[in-house]
């Protein structure tokens, strides 16, 4: 029986008080400095129409001989930095160098603080989903060795059981974080929007909070400026009823999978014989199937659909392997956490190779579907396409290096060789750096569709992370350390036992 020591406990209420404090340090921020649209466009109409007043006649003529040749960057990256003092806000000289009139000022400066109040919103998003999908990804790991009638992992199994117990807690986070987006306290899925959607707009109702929207042609009736025909189309699709109700069935038919799977290895270990084991397995068996759709639409609903007029074909291979890998990496670290504090006598070097093989084998295949993914767009040229990958290579290129250092050159460097499988302080190793980096992988998923060009990565999205890692861990670990850690009947016991490669 797994002991959760009162030390280890510690450390997890410690890391998830981290996380609240960087949440609640985010939430804070966000609201201490935010303006709406409409003091935005009064103040910096203020702020150039003072500017302009202090100028001599010299510096206007100039400005204008460098309006009249094209040359605006001078013009405005004075009212930029005007606006920057005043408003205590940053751009991005490429943000500067953009800006053809006062109202591109504007723009960018609303969506400043935009992304400033989207902040602490991504970064909950960011952890919620890395975690609640490796919980996901680690059922489906035990389903895969109960339906491929896998030997080498009997020995083991409690733990990804433990790790899908994860599931209740993030998925309600989830729909919490979705339900919000749909009550418009935060635009993570700015489909949500309705006045991308509606051709027309009541004249009247434009000066009121709440504009009255409709695709009927009539009187009193004008064109709606903000109406966007790509998202428009898809609201079949993505609609807010029809995008809850996904997600609640997605939730509840993995809960359910990872109780009952659960269940009947409990009822296994009491009765013996084969017929709960008959029974995981058709379970598991069914599971997958629906684990099989499910992951992709999840990924298309949660990820995809934040940058709405993007799609590719491969992204739910391409974040499914991202999940798994993760999900593997996390199984091995509690295994080798459990083996080096005297438990798991039967889990040998033997089973360590086959978990470096895991984790070498799917490093190398989402790395295949990283690049089968952008050389298919980069080749295609196409603008809805190339417009995912632009503003990512752009002003997330940082973060993609090092992503792919960590989830491809890592394990392929480490852990190729068949010695370097077999050394739980190597593949340990391994498997944190593989962790790491596909939470960066994760979190460029998201931020560029949320943020824009205004990200960070500094307290409140580490603090979040580790937060949301200290609520993983104790979940876990107090779902591993409430039932025996070695199964008593599983059929397979004494091949897992005697397990040689």
């Amino acid at each position: 029986m797994y002991i959760f020591t009162k030390n280890t406990q510690i450390i997890c209420l410690s890391l998830i008080m981290i996380g609240l404090i960087a949440i609640g340090y985010g939430f804070y921020s966000a609201s201490k400095t935010h303006y709406s649209d409409d003091e935005i466009k009064e103040k910096v109409k203020s702020i150039s129409y003072n500017l302009a007043s202090t100028k001599n006649s010299q510096d206007i003529n100039k400005a204008k001989y460098d309006s009249h040749h094209g040359s605006k960057k001078h013009k405005f990256s004075d009212l930029f930095h005007a606006v920057e003092k005043e408003l205590h806000c940053h751009f991005s000289e490429e943000e500067i160098a953009s800006a053809e009139s006062i109202d591109d000022v504007i723009y960018i400066t609303k969506h400043y603080f935009h992304a400033k109040k989207q902040r602490p919103w991504s970064s909950l998003f960011a952890s919620n989903l890395f975690f609640l999908m490796i919980s996901l990804a680690g059922l489906v790991w035990l389903a895969v060795q109960y339906i491929s009638q896998s030997g080498w992992s009997a020995s083991l199994l409690r733990i990804p059981q433990a790790v899908s117990a994860f599931l209740p807690y993030g998925g309600i986070i989830m729909l919490f974080i979705i339900i919000t987006g749909a009550l418009h306290w935060h635009h993570t899925f700015h489909w949500m929007d309705s006045s991308l959607t509606y051709e027309y707009v009541v004249e009247e109702s434009m000066q009121t909070d709440h504009p009255i929207y409709t695709n009927e042609k009539g009187d009193g009736i004008i064109s709606n400026a903000n109406y966007d025909y790509i998202i428009a189309g898809k609201t079949a699709y993505l609609n807010i009823p029809f995008f809850i109700l996904r997600a609640i069935i997605y939730l509840l038919g993995w809960c359910l999978a990872a109780f009952l799977l659960r269940k009947f290895s409990l009822k296994e270990d009491l009765e013996g014989g084969v017929k709960w084991h008959n029974k995981m397995f058709t379970v598991s068996a069914i599971f997958i199937v629906f684990a099989a759709v499910t992951t992709s639409t999840a990924a298309w609903d949660w990820i995809m659909s934040i940058d709405t007029h993007w799609f590719s074909t491969l992204f739910g291979w391409y974040s499914f392997a991202s999940f798994f890998v993760s999900a593997c990496a996390v199984i091995a670290i509690i295994t080798i956490h459990l083996k080096y504090k005297g438990y798991l006598e039967n889990v040998n070097e033997n089973h360590m190779h086959d978990f470096g093989r895991y984790l070498l084998a799917f490093s190398i295949f989402w790395t295949y579907l990283w690049f089968a993914q952008y050389m298919l767009i980069w080749y295609a040229n196409i603008p809805e396409e190339v417009t995912y990958y632009q503003i990512r290579f752009e002003s997330y290129h940082i973060l993609i290096i090092i992503a792919l250092i960590l989830n491809f050159l890592n394990p392929m460097l480490l852990i190729q060789d068949r010695d370097a499988k077999r050394l739980k302080g190597q593949v340990l190793f391994v498997a944190i750096l593989i962790l790491i980096g596909h939470f960066i992988d994760v979190f460029v998923m998201v931020m560029p569709g949320t943020v824009g060009t205004h990200w960070h990565l500094g307290f409140v999205e580490i603090g979040t992370f580790l937060g949301y890692l200290g609520f993983f861990t104790f979940v876990v670990l107090r779902s591993l350390s409430s039932v025996p850690l070695d199964q008593k009947n599983h059929p397979m016991l004494i091949e897992s036992k005697h397990h040689h490669i």
